[in-house]
Parts: structure tokens; sequence; C-alpha cells
């Protein structure tokens, strides 16, 4: 009884995630939720006991994913290389794990209580630019703070695009970060950074 039970609670969690992912809070049902995940209102109620409650289970599990899977990237002793692969990051997360869609589109609208996920990747994304301009990895006049700037939209607008093909999202990602590493990178004699992997030591 108890493992149907954690059944039901994970699929209404998986489908809450899927509805709230593409219609936000306010367009959210929990009658849809109920069909999606195949129970009743009943058995869903019983797990969460308003849809605000399960909004903000939604939201812990991907704040969760989001956190473990930044937490598992492995340094790279070239740090532009671990800018691409941080941003490579958070495009994947955004397109691919419906708990991290939920987070983000839960963050437009109420309730709005928990930070946005801005304040766990942005100081990350601090700390490797601060790291490559030491070791004078950036091209002489990039300051920081800006390239801070620039790739913070770049961030945004890569975890805010529709959903596209694995494979045509990574051809367009590569394209744009040539012209970004041609932007940002001090003459070191080395080629574009070309590398499609993305090392974790977590799952996301």
């Amino acid at each position: 009884m108890q493992e149907r039970a954690a059944r039901t609670r994970q699929a209404v969690l998986e489908a809450a995630a899927e509805e709230f992912a593409e219609r936000g809070y306010e367009g959210a049902s929990l009658q849809r939720v109920a069909c999606r995940a195949e129970t009743s209102i009943g058995a869903l109620t019983f797990h969460f006991r308003n849809k605000t409650a399960l909004a903000e289970e939604v939201r812990l599990t991907g704040r969760a994913r989001f956190d473990r899977s930044l937490a598992g990237l492995a340094p790279a002793a070239d740090p532009l290389r671990e800018l691409r692969v941080l941003i490579g990051t958070l495009a994947r997360l955004a397109r691919e794990d419906r708990f991290v869609r939920a987070v983000r589109r839960l963050e437009a609208g109420p309730p709005d209580s928990a930070p946005p996920l801005a304040e766990t990747w942005m100081p990350v994304l601090r700390a490797v630019l601060d790291r490559a301009h030491g070791a004078r990895w950036l091209r002489p006049g990039v300051a920081p703070e800006e390239a801070e700037a620039m790739l913070a939209h770049l961030a945004e607008g890569v975890m805010a695009a529709p959903g596209t093909p694995r494979s045509a999202a990574g051809a367009v990602w590569d394209s744009v970060w040539d012209v970004v590493l041609h932007g940002l990178a001090a003459d070191r004699g080395d080629g574009p950074v070309r590398d499609d992997r993305e090392p974790s030591r977590a799952d996301s």
C-alpha cells in the first residue's frame, strides 16, 4: 500500500511539473494534473492539500535538481570551457527537465516567495569569470562585469528558447559560442573551444 501511494505521489508531482511548466500557477488546473497522472482528485489532494502546496513541492524538487546539477559540474583548467559547460548545462536543464521548466514558469507568478534560480547560477558564473580574468584568459580590455552582463543575457536567452531537437540546439549553440569566444578570449594561440560534453559528477 505504501509503495502504491509513493508511486501515485510521484506521478502527481511529475504531472504537476508539466502542468505548471506549460500554464504557470494561475493557469494550472488540479483536474488536469489528476488526469495527466491517471489518478483521482481525491488521491491528489490526499498527498497535496491544494494547488499552492503542490506548486511548492514542484518548486522544491526543481530547485534541488537544478542545484545538484550545478554542484556536479567538473572544474576545467580552461575557465572559458567551464563557462561554456555552465551555460550549456543551464540550457539543457531548461529544455529537458520538466521540474526546472516549472520552476522558471512559477517564478513569473504567485506564489513568489522563493528566490529565483538566477540567484543560484549567477554566483557560479561570476566566480568562473573572475578566475578567467585573474588567469588572463579574457581579452585585454574585457572587464569581468561586462562579460558577466553579456553571458547572463545569453544564459537567460538559451534557457527561455523554445524546445528544439538536441542535435539542432547543439549546432546553434556551437556557432553562438564561437562568436562569444572570439569576443572574450585572449590570444593564446588556441582555436575556439568546441566540446559538446557537459561533464558532471551528479545526475540531473
